[in-house]
């Protein structure tokens, strides 16, 4: 049976001042999976990602995000899509002024119409899903780093958004919270049934939470399929990532 479809780019084409980034990038991405977006840098991973949250107009080819074109979009139905999508930010981008109750909060208090007793009561059930329910009333600037994660993670899947947008989600930790994090992330996808698009050059994480791997190289599509696909892959710049990353991560673990 064909798996149903929550992403698909086709033909998708990129440049910025004469400098192409993304030449002919088609792929699809699975719902109930996890699909990781890798490759080395300059490979036009990041510009692919803002593209699929419409942070970027898309000029020639197209982007279907959960069923939806969205260069066909009008303003109303972008609103409708982005409540149905969650975004994990590298940097967490949580509001020091606030406490990590009132981040998790915050698109549940702008987008929706719920009264605040049952509002708090969802924050708590998420923070509960990150281990984090100790923190409601903390500032971010009392958390750790894997802490802080966890509190941007409750926020993305405040609304129960089907799909999930991560950015480097590891970024800057240590590769216990890394671990810890990943598999928060495979829970949250098994128990809510989320479908997630992750992007991120730890071949660790990629190892633990991948199902499919779209690898870009140079702006194109150098592989897309299963990981264990990847790993066997004969594509030069995919054998080269994998064994220089391994290289790295075992040289860290040497330290």
């Amino acid at each position: 049976m064909q798996k149903q479809k929550v992403v698909e780019v086709s033909g998708l084409y990129a440049a910025f001042e004469h400098e192409v980034v993304l030449k002919d990038v088609s792929f699809t991405a699975n719902k109930g999976e996890v699909t990781v977006i890798l490759g080395g840098s300059g490979s036009g991973k990041t510009t692919l990602f803002r593209h699929l949250l419409s942070l970027y107009p898309v000029k020639r080819g197209s982007v279907r995000v959960l069923g939806k074109d969205v260069t066909t979009l009008r303003e109303v139905e972008q609103v409708e899509l982005y409540h149905q999508m969650g975004v994990f930010y590298q940097s967490g981008a949580l509001l020091n002024s606030l406490t990590v109750a009132e981040n998790v909060a915050l698109p549940l208090a702008q987008h929706s119409d719920l009264p605040a007793e049952l509002i708090d009561e969802i924050v708590y059930m998420k923070l509960g899903l990150v281990n984090l329910s100790h923190a409601f009333h903390l500032y971010p600037s009392q958390l750790s780093g894997g802490m802080l994660k966890r509190a941007a993670l409750a926020r993305a899947i405040v609304m129960d958004p089907p799909l999930l947008f991560c950015d480097e989600p590891g970024a800057g930790l240590d590769p216990v919270s890394l671990e810890a994090l990943d598999r928060l992330i495979l829970n949250l996808k098994n128990k809510l049934g989320m479908s997630i698009i992750l992007v991120t050059h730890e071949v660790s994480s990629i190892m633990r939470v991948a199902n499919r791997v779209v690898f870009l190289d140079k702006g194109v599509v150098a592989f897309e399929g299963q990981l264990v696909e990847a790993l066997h892959s004969d594509h030069p710049a995919v054998q080269e990532f994998f064994s220089v990353m391994k290289s790295d991560s075992m040289k860290e673990l040497l330290k």
